[in-house]
């Protein structure tokens, strides 16, 4: 016998006549592999950033040189004068946003007259010629996507405010470059005065000789520059970026395979299912000569099936997810990180392939113990009806051994500290909480049936008692089934106390660090990179007027530490000592540290930066500020919640003896004691007059922040969401196949005189019941998970310390929702027993 006519007598021909239950099946894998194939498409498209679109336009160079705070222009005649064969190009990069709405498009200024090339713009008039004429209109060029067309007028906020443009040209389209569809360009003297950056660059890029190595060029310019000047190679602002996100994908990655995993229990659910309902034709293939290779290759080909159909419905189920998630994404990549452009969601090779190895290798694995089982049952023995449920049953000891190892290595790994800022040894933890969970599901069942049988027979109905022994009876299928949704449920609350926890902890710290009664920053969206600045004249007038105490003004500098972006802030101590209650670490005396920062070269730091960077109280910090580099010794650590990325901080005054530019990033507001805040808005409005500047009261800025964080974490609710209804179409399918298996047994029941509400009854409690049972032990693994998450995770990955809050309202609604569904999921399964004909089962058997 061939295993092509094996497969298909043994198993194709069962799955063609049970299209709905194969239609399942192959459902959840191919939700699990779309799942996986969405996240790192998503990802993938939310990757490119702001920096990717200036590398495009103007990265002909090997070489980048930065500062904080700009670089003086003066500084471009003695890298000219350099006797070697360099190209130095001059660089403006900020952002606009249309008529002050939408998207942060980013602004490049670049030497249109000695840089720009005819192949890079569509026009009629050459770049040279439109770069002089600048009175003429103030001429842009504009990416193919934003829809713009030639001598189209454009008004542009950049800043807090607006400017008038014409469109000159159209970016040409390049399909193997990303970041130039969307991005506007102006010749750098526009974009100087448009920006406030007269006599100041954002970067220099140095085409290098076509001789020598970077590493000689780049200490060639070192010689030529001020200490604190930074020379990176072109790109690496953008690997930077990505190295930062780094986590965060990891973390999508690792919540996106969960869904693959309640996939893979019912996978091996549904081979298992097919030995035992097979085992009397795999006894007389046994005895007519078939090998246990035969049998064991017979089953793996079902799931191998399986694999392929799901793997390859997920790959196209991915691209419209991906579509979705890609937004999702963007929007926690916008507020915690960087401005993101994201990319086409595209399939790539790698990723394709990856797909299909993950789907088909997963289906395979889940099935190889089920299918091994096949194969060794002997042939007196496979007509034997029950037995292997006593199997199971007898190891089920060695099961709960098996749990208690898992469970005391998990607890040694969420010890163990992050390696390369990855949580690795957390994630094992996890793994192991979730394999322990697993092995311990049949003791667990078999325990809660002892102790709630007497119960269930004197206080609920006949069909509970029949639905829990029937649980029991089929301790194998009963203990995957109950392990699927358990991890579904777990990853449920898990996330959702993690999220809850997050949201309560951040909640408590704005009360504590929002004092202000009005703030101010510049119009357009928010990000985490993206610092435009106030005129200084606006808070100025403000603090004149008589219902105002005090303002305080904050200066944001986007900066790199070590490699990785960082963020210099400047507040004023004395506003923040008399309203502000920022909250330092345990053991750090808030008060005599905000007294002291003022006196010399003194910073605070984020907690983020603290972790990321392992820095410590006392230790020092360098800065390249004012042609040198400074070093701040850390005063303090103070919990913060606004970025990922991490915040370096000086007093005002100490920031502007190295950057004395006054523009304020934002700036908070203190009324007098009994001031009339209606007067105090209209006058404040009154100063702003036309200028691109929003003004939120304390209320309104803390609604808004908390729905910032709540759309930075839909993506998390997704994917939940995603893996439990895998689960529950599991649930469906499983039941479906239990009942088929168990006709024979309901057969019996109606000629015994049970009507047919009964047995629909019946399958409705063990829908129930195992929801119950799922939820309970799934509730107590997700509040285990979430402390891993909240306390090991989080703290090893983005350097939050977040405070456990337990959302009771939210779990009940999650875990009602998915009880619902568990009872809804047997309702079709409880159809087709009713429909059995009973002579037809009993003369079947």
């Amino acid at each position: 016998m061939t295993l092509a006519l094996l497969f298909t007598r043994l198993i194709l021909r069962p799955m063609r006549r049970e299209p709905v239950r194969t239609a399942l099946t192959v459902l959840a894998v191919a939700l699990g592999v779309g799942v996986v194939v969405a996240i790192d498409m998503a990802g993938q498209a939310a990757a490119g950033s702001f920096h990717s679109s200036l590398d495009t336009l103007a990265g002909r160079g090997g070489l980048v040189i930065t500062a904080i705070g700009g670089i003086n222009q003066e500084m471009l005649g003695p890298l000219v004068r350099l006797p070697y064969p360099f190209r130095f190009s001059a660089r403006i990069a900020d952002f606009a946003t249309i008529n002050g709405h939408g998207e942060a498009l980013p602004f490049i200024g670049l030497d249109l007259i000695g840089e720009a090339t005819q192949e890079d713009l569509e026009q009629t008039k050459s770049p040279r010629d439109a770069a002089v004429q600048l009175a003429t209109g103030d001429p842009i060029y504009v990416g193919s996507h934003l829809g713009f067309h030639m001598g189209q007028h454009v008004r542009l906020l950049i800043g807090d405010q607006m400017h008038d443009f014409t469109v000159a040209g159209i970016l040409a389209r390049r399909e193997d470059e990303i970041g130039r569809d969307n991005v506007i360009v102006a010749d750098i003297g526009l974009a100087q005065q448009v920006t406030g950056k007269i006599g100041k660059l954002d970067s220099i890029g140095a085409t290098l000789p076509p001789y020598g190595s970077r590493k000689h060029w780049q200490s060639v310019l070192r010689s030529a520059l001020p200490p604190s000047y930074t020379i990176a190679p072109e790109g690496s602002q953008t690997d930077a970026n990505r190295k930062m996100l780094s986590a965060f994908r990891w973390n999508l990655h690792v919540l996106s395979y969960i869904a693959l995993i309640v996939g893979a229990f019912l996978i091996y659910n549904t081979i298992a299912i097919s030995v035992v309902r097979r085992r009397n034709e795999i006894g007389i293939l046994r005895a007519l000569g078939a090998t246990r290779r035969l049998v064991r290759n017979g089953f793996l080909a079902e799931a191998l099936f399986f694999g392929i159909a799901g793997s390859v419905a997920g790959l196209a189920l991915g691209r419209v997810m991906a579509i979705g998630a890609v937004r999702l994404i963007g929007n926690t990549v916008q507020s915690l990180y960087v401005t993101s452009e994201a990319a086409p969601v595209q399939y790539t090779v790698g990723g394709v392939l990856t797909a299909l190895m993950i789907g088909i290798g997963v289906s395979v694995l889940a099935a190889l113990a089920p299918a091994i089982e096949a194969s060794q049952v002997a042939p007196a023995e496979a007509m034997a009806r029950g037995r292997e449920e006593y199997v199971i049953r007898l190891g089920s000891r060695r099961g709960l051994w098996w749990a208690i190892a898992a469970l005391a290595v998990a607890a040694v790994c969420s010890q163990m500290p992050a390696v390369d800022r990855q949580p690795i040894f957390a994630y094992v933890a996890a793994a192991l909480l979730v394999a322990g969970t697993s092995a311990a599901i049949p003791n667990i069942i078999l325990f809660l049936d002892s102790a709630t049988h007497r119960i269930v027979e004197k206080s609920l109905a006949v069909e509970a008692l029949v639905a829990l022994r029937s649980l029991r009876a089929s301790l194998g299928r009963t203990s995957v089934m109950a392990g699927a949704l358990a991890i579904a449920v777990a990853m449920t609350a898990s996330v959702g106390v993690m999220v809850g926890s997050f949201r309560q902890t951040v909640w408590v710290w704005m009360n504590a660090q929002l004092q202000a009664d009005f703030y101010l920053r510049p119009a357009g969206s928010g990000a985490a990179d993206r610092h435009p600045t106030i005129d200084p004249d606006i808070p100025n007038r403000i603090a004149k007027l008589p219902e105002v105490a005090a303002v305080d003004r904050f200066r944001v500098y986007a900066i790199d530490y070590q490699g990785l972006p960082a963020s210099l802030g400047g507040g004023q101590t004395d506003a923040a000592e008399m309203s502000s209650r920022t909250q330092f670490l345990p053991g750090e005396d808030g008060q005599a540290i905000l007294k002291k920062l003022p006196t010399g070269d003194y910073a605070v730091v984020s907690e983020p930066f603290a972790n990321k960077h392992y820095v410590h109280v006392g230790d020092s910090i360098h800065l390249g500020l004012a042609g040198k580099m400074r070093s701040f010794r850390v005063l303090g650590i103070y919990y913060d919640y606004s970025t990922e990325r991490g915040y370096v901080i000086l007093d005002r005054r100490t920031l502007l003896k190295y950057l004395p530019d006054p523009a304020a990033s934002n700036a908070g507001v203190y009324l007098k004691p009994g001031a009339n805040a209606e007067a105090a808005r209209q006058a404040i409005d009154g100063i702003i007059g036309g200028r691109g500047v929003m003004v939120f009261s304390n209320s309104k800025l803390r609604a808004e922040a908390i729905k910032i964080f709540d759309r930075s974490f839909r993506i998390t609710y997704a994917l939940e969401a995603v893996a439990v209804f895998v689960a529950v179409i599991g649930i469906a399918g499983s039941l479906l196949a239990l009942i088929i298996d168990r006709r024979r047994e309901f057969a019996l029941l109606r000629f015994l005189g049970a009507a047919r509400e009964q047995v629909r009854s019946i399958i409705l409690w063990e829908a129930g019941l195992l929801g119950l049972l799922a939820i309970g032990i799934g509730l107590v693994l997700g509040l285990l998970l979430s402390l891993l998450l909240i306390f090991v995770i989080n703290k090893q990955s983005f350097g939050w310390t977040i405070q456990f809050h337990l959302p009771v309202v939210l779990l009940a609604l999650a875990l009602g929702g998915v009880y619902v569904a568990t009872v809804l999921a047997g309702i079709y399964p409880a159809r087709t027993a009713v429909r059995m004909e009973p002579i037809e089962a009993i003369h079947e058997e």
